[in-house]
């Protein structure tokens, strides 16, 4: 049992430094499109140092966590027995279908990362302000289900995301006019 807390705080520490590597990499997303948008020489000294920052952030930080959140979440759940008990469990499954969604979401960033290395942009800042809530949602919807660890209203669950969701895109859209009056 000691060791099974040892490996859980170790999964649990990983997975807030790969959060923390999602939120800020797509920060860091919205910096570098608005340097698009800047005139010389300002618009190249900073998207030079939002690339630097953001392959250290990446390299460093985001994948090297997500690699390390999984390796101590596979250990917990197939070579524990509290692992293998919580596998037949019905929240567990909707927690392993967004911990998949998860992993979409990071494959994407990775994706943008690359064409933002590259000086391609084919998103706007706005874009990037919504990409990063969804991060926030999953975050939302996984601590749930582990801390609750009831996946019978997972519907309800769902139903309280999408609100969520809601709120967020009329708090983006407030703060969009905030900053356009400006």
């Amino acid at each position: 049992m000691e060791l099974y807390n040892y490996i859980k705080s170790l999964h649990l520490i990983f997975v807030i430094t790969w959060f923390a590597g999602l939120f800020y990499i797509v920060r860091l997303f919205v910096y570098q499109a608005e340097a698009f948008q800047k005139t010389e020489p300002e618009k190249t000294i900073l998207l030079n140092q939002y690339k630097i920052m953001s392959y250290r952030l990446w390299y460093i930080i985001a994948w090297p966590s997500a690699v390390l959140a999984s390796f101590f979440a596979f250990w917990m759940i197939f070579f524990t027995p509290i692992g293998n008990a919580w596998l037949s469990m019905t929240w567990m499954h909707v927690k392993l279908a967004f911990v998949l969604v998860l992993y979409l979401y990071h494959w994407k960033c990775h994706q943008l990362f690359k064409q933002l290395q590259n000086d391609t942009c084919n998103h706007s800042s706005n874009f990037f302000r919504l990409w990063n809530e969804v991060a926030t949602i999953i975050l939302f919807a996984v601590v749930f289900l582990v801390i609750l660890k009831n996946a019978i209203n997972w519907v309800y669950g769902v139903v309280d995301i999408v609100l969520f969701s809601i709120l967020i895109m009329l708090g983006f859209k407030f703060y969009k006019k905030i900053r356009e009056k400006k």
